[in-house]
């Protein structure tokens, strides 16, 4: 009986939806608890069952939910259906390009803007924007082929994170800074207002993994079994009573990091619906104090959070290269409303 079902479900075509490859100082884990971690819109029941159906793969082979991935496995889901498949038309698109050239493009992401299609986001992403102005350029050193073009992301923020990205405009360039990334050789650094009197700089490391009752959201697991590394180095910049202006640096990048880990040492960004800091963490409550907070929220609408730099090495020429973007308006709006009320 096994071995009929084994041959009906080779026959089967399967088509890969998710492709992960496993992080060098993952401890050995489950492989439905692995992937619940890292697929948001799969549970962990649907996964079991997946995987029971044979479409979970752990380096081509079908195994079982309780499977174990070990570092450098490469997990598979592959289902029956096909991959929605959509056209990436491109979209004019104002953005705020602060260096290109043949190999690499730096822009500003500005808040509200989805920065890749996918997930129900399929027009009006920042790569949207960011093809129609690769195919309104003039032709680069190497002939264009005709074809859309398909910039290279390395990284990415968050909807409602402003600040500086890069980009690949080739396969030399995306790997390039593909590696940088992954060898943590760029530099990263973010301004953020948190709630909260912040005493002195420091360190959070604590690995970040899907929220295990929210999956649209993530949370630290401070004894390594699920999740994925990660560290984040903080200082202060200002002090504003109930709330502080932080610069933090990237160690690594995982989603939601910085979000994730100033909520963990009980400083969500001011703002930040997904993680509490859209109400009054600090402060004494009152209704002038409201008033404020809810002014503040009108204007900044969102978490208080902006890539303030970028630092990388050039993939063509080997030179170092450092952007800086100034606070976006609201942002600095807020800011300044908190110094007056302090006044």
């Amino acid at each position: 009986m096994e071995d009929s079902q084994s041959e009906e479900f080779e026959s089967e075509e399967l088509f890969e939806h998710h492709r992960v490859e496993v992080d060098p100082g993952q401890q050995p884990l489950r492989v439905d608890k692995f992937l619940t971690n890292l697929i948001a819109h799969m549970s962990r029941s649907r996964l079991q069952l997946s995987a029971r159906a044979g479409y979970v793969r752990i380096n081509g082979t079908p195994v079982k939910p309780n499977a174990k991935v070990k570092p450098g496995d490469v997990v598979t889901v592959e289902l029956p259906q096909p991959v929605r498949k959509f056209e990436l038309v491109p979209e004019p698109m104002d953005l705020d390009i602060l260096f290109e050239d043949d190999a690499v493009l730096v822009l500003n992401k500005p808040a509200n803007l989805v920065v890749h299609p996918g997930n129900g986001n399929y027009t009006g992403t920042l790569i949207h924007g960011v093809v129609h102005h690769l195919m309104s350029a003039p032709l680069p050193t190497t002939d264009r082929t005709g074809e859309v073009p398909r910039p290279g992301l390395v990284h990415r923020l968050d909807k409602d994170t402003t600040g500086i990205m890069v980009l690949g405009k080739t396969e030399l360039a995306m790997t390039s800074l593909s590696e940088q990334f992954f060898e943590r050789t760029v530099d990263r650094r973010y301004h953020a207002l948190v709630w909260g009197d912040v005493k002195e700089d420091g360190t959070v490391t604590g690995h970040i993994g899907r929220h295990r009752r929210d999956r649209k959201l993530f949370q630290v697991f401070e004894y390594g079994e699920e999740g994925k590394h990660a560290v984040t180095h903080y200082r202060v910049l200002e002090r504003l009573g109930p709330v502080t202006l932080v610069e933090c640096k990237l160690e690594t990048g995982r989603t939601h990091q910085i979000r994730v880990h100033m909520k963990h040492i009980g400083h969500p960004l001011f703002g930040d619906v997904q993680y509490g800091g859209n109400k009054a963490v600090r402060g004494v409550a009152g209704g002038k104090y409201t008033a404020f907070l809810n002014n503040c929220f009108d204007t900044l609408p969102r978490q208080a959070l902006h890539a303030k730099s970028l630092a990388f090495t050039h993939p063509a020429t080997g030179e170092w290269l450092t952007f800086e973007r100034a606070l976006p308006s609201d942002m600095d709006e807020v800011i300044s409303r908190w110094k007056a009320y302090l006044s």
